[in-house]
């Protein structure tokens, strides 16, 4: 997988009736390429497609469901936008096997392959470019958690762990995700974005998603603008060494992308 231009910015398409800031704005296939379509010309390099939605005390859709969502969407894209780098946000081995063979360039697994005991085997077997997050609990218990303390060390040892497996079947492409905003606590989050090489791996990439998260509306209030504080948060990230940026505004963080780059020192 080659990485274009650090950090690499991946727009988010959920093709869900209930996700936290987007559910049901693109789920029929017409709405979703047109999405797609407006977030590769303004700069995306990956399309993250979501068919089932974790939000906090919310039902999770069945596998079946998750296919139906996610697998018209992707063969549409990849017709439309052959050239477009896909990646497919699941944590079901079985979903992720069918989207590979539909033309899906990344699997992004929230669960770190917690969720789906088939699902490092698969990824580690077939060398698939993998975002492995770190997550605690099961799909139905994960928010429940608020991790403290040594969050870093935390983190860490979730990624050797989960890496030693994969890295057992031979060289990997994985991308290493802290889980901002999945069972960590106000003050961890904040942690995890502001310390990024304590955690990393293997010297692997860093994916951050943070955008319109309630980490910004529990420190800031209510009215926090999530649009404004995103990108502040994202310039934070870009700062600390991301190497991904995951969002749901592109035009804001291709922006702010060109900004940082364009004002950092020659030699």
């Amino acid at each position: 997988m080659n990485l274009p231009s650090r950090p690499a910015i991946m727009g988010i398409l959920n093709v869900t009736p209930d996700s936290f800031s987007d559910g049901g704005r693109y789920n029929d296939t017409d709405k979703a390429l047109n999405h797609c379509e407006e977030m590769l010309q303004q700069g995306a390099d990956i399309i993250d497609i979501g068919g089932c939605s974790t939000r906090p005390n919310n039902a999770i859709a069945t596998e079946q469901e998750e296919m139906e969502r996610v697998i018209p969407v992707l063969k549409a894209i990849r017709l439309r936008f052959p050239e477009a780098m896909i990646s497919i946000d699941t944590f079901r081995k079985y979903v992720a096997e069918a989207c590979v063979i539909e033309g899906a360039d990344i699997i992004n697994d929230i669960s770190g392959g917690l969720f789906d005991s088939e699902m490092l085997p698969y990824i580690g077997k077939n060398h698939i470019p993998y975002v492995l997050m770190h997550c605690v609990g099961t799909p139905e218990t994960m928010h429940q958690y608020h991790l403290d303390g040594d969050i870093h060390q935390t983190v860490l040892d979730f990624f050797k762990r989960q890496c030693d497996i994969l890295e057992s079947y031979g060289d990997q492409q994985i991308i290493l995700d802290p889980g901002i905003g999945f069972g960590k606590s106000l003050e961890a989050n904040y942690a995890l974005l502001s310390h990024l090489e304590r955690y990393r791996y293997h010297e692997y990439p860093i994916l951050i998603g943070i955008s319109r998260k309630s980490m910004i509306p529990k420190l800031l209030g209510p009215d926090a603008d999530l649009e404004n504080c995103t990108t502040i948060l994202n310039t934070i990230a870009m700062l600390n060494g991301a190497d991904f940026l995951r969002v749901h505004n592109v035009k804001n963080v291709v922006e702010l992308k060109k900004t940082f780059n364009f004002a950092q020192p020659t030699e």
